[in-house]
């Protein structure tokens, strides 16, 4: 019978080194998007799962609100505009979207 231990080591070795976040409360959280934003209801900014709803089936969506975060945006949710947030990476972002549209 084959050892797959050392496939194992290999696989958690790139999961610790990988320089994008899985995204979960916690990464929303130390990028701030919870000042503005909650789970289930409107802040200043849509509730993450008013945003899977009207997203979760676009194909592009990830894309353009991985985009939407680093850059802002305004427009689509009412007057207040999404500020654009820099110290999230590009990575982090896309991260952040997959996890907010599987909300």
């Amino acid at each position: 019978m084959p050892d797959f231990r050392h496939c194992a080591t290999a696989f958690f070795a790139v999961l610790l080194t990988s320089s994008s976040a899985v995204a979960s409360p916690e990464l929303a959280r130390s990028k701030n998007c919870v000042a503005c934003h909650h789970a289930e209801r409107k802040m200043i900014g849509p509730a993450f799962k008013a945003m899977a709803e009207r997203y979760g089936k676009d194909e592009s969506a990830i894309k353009t609100l991985s985009e939407r975060v680093v850059k802002g945006g305004g427009g689509n949710w009412g007057q207040t505009p999404m500020p654009p947030q820099p110290s999230v990476s590009p990575e982090d972002a896309e991260s952040l979207v997959k996890w907010i549209l599987a909300q």
